[in-house]
């Protein structure tokens, strides 16, 4: 099993929308990004991801699990999209910030500090470990 992340703007797409999709989750849709999309294709039943706010907020402030492998995006009329379908799993108690993280010295080789603008990343072991406790989280979810 592996760790992700993957971010929303949550104007368009919050965590607040995404916990009430409960169990069944929702299509992680709308990405057009070739680096994003191979992230997603990698993608496996079980795994577990950070849900992070872009845009002004620039946080984590969830973690997701994926309920559905990569599929065509339902909303992408020309075919070449795929999207994966996530469930809420938790609230992180406390926001994780970019800028904290970002001044994390464990966390300092993480995709988002390096590729910020990149939508569906992968995570380290050790980076969720790290994230989930400065979120709050003694025991956090394994995948």
């Amino acid at each position: 099993m592996a760790y992700w992340l993957l971010k929303s703007e949550p104007h368009t797409w919050s965590w607040d929308q995404q916990n009430k999709e409960g169990r069944k989750g929702a299509e992680w849709d709308g990405v057009r990004n070739f680096q994003a999309r191979g992230n997603m294709r990698k993608m496996r039943k079980g795994d577990l991801g950070f849900f992070y706010h872009s845009g002004d907020d620039r946080c984590v402030v969830g973690i997701v699990k994926v309920v559905n492998e990569a599929h065509p995006d339902s909303t992408d009329p020309t075919g070449q999209w795929d999207c994966v379908d996530v469930a809420a799993v938790a609230a992180l108690p406390r926001p994780v910030p970019l800028a904290e993280i970002k001044a994390t010295p464990a966390l300092k080789s993480m995709v988002l500090v390096r590729n910020s603008r990149l939508s569906v990343q992968p995570v380290t072991d050790a980076e969720w470990r790290k994230v989930c406790a400065m979120g709050g989280l003694a025991d956090p979810p394994q995948a």
